[in-house]
């Protein structure tokens, strides 16, 4: 083989490796633009729900049996214990007794991106309200519970309200598409949502 062939050789090998190069260099960067792409997204994709105004001086920890009030009914934010509620599904018999307002836990849990389904049976007959119960297990199941809360709430005027840190959505009915897109859009959405 002479000079002149071995240097178009490699030449030929260069040109193919600087192509190669670009092809990868480029996938990466294509990679990289999705993943910023996903990550802002995420952070100005919209909440669901209504907004509820919560005062700044609402964020602060507050003695367990301290009077407490809040905005909405029920709370989607506000001065709360330190101590937080643990998630799952509850009804009057699973709800622990504790000292003080249970909202003053839930609220805690809100504060750290929870997202809380408050249910009122009264308001159902006694097959809707297993049906109820049933629909929103179903919801919290497909997300292992995670920072997901369900508590009977007998104040509300609905059967189901869905509260996260600020937001509030009502249910007449139980909507699953609506419902899961309040958890989708509002879980981990809070002023301490890294927390657990």
């Amino acid at each position: 083989m002479n000079k002149t062939s071995k240097r178009e050789q490699n030449r030929n090998r260069q040109r193919r490796q600087k192509w190669i190069n670009y092809a990868i260099g480029g996938g990466i960067g294509l990679i990289i633009l999705g993943i910023l792409g996903v990550i802002t997204w995420q952070g100005v994709k919209p909440q669901a729900g209504e907004i509820v105004e919560i005062p700044a001086d609402y964020l602060t920890h507050v003695e367990i049996g301290t009077p407490l009030t809040y905005p909405s009914d029920p709370p989607a934010g506000g001065r709360h214990y330190a101590e937080e509620f643990e998630n799952g599904f509850f009804d009057e018999a699973t709800l622990s007794n504790r000292p003080g307002d249970l909202a003053g836990y839930l609220v805690h849990n809100l504060e750290h991106g929870y997202v809380i389904f408050w249910y009122n049976c009264a308001k159902l007959d006694e097959t809707a309200c297993n049906n109820l119960k049933s629909e929103i297990k179903t919801v919290m199941n497909a997300k292992n519970n995670f920072k997901l809360i369900a508590v009977p709430w007998e104040s509300i005027d609905d059967p189901l309200v869905m509260t996260s840190w600020g937001r509030l959505q009502r249910f007449e009915q139980f909507d699953e598409r609506l419902v899961r897109n309040f958890v989708e859009s509002n879980i981990n959405r809070a002023p301490e949502s890294g927390a657990q």
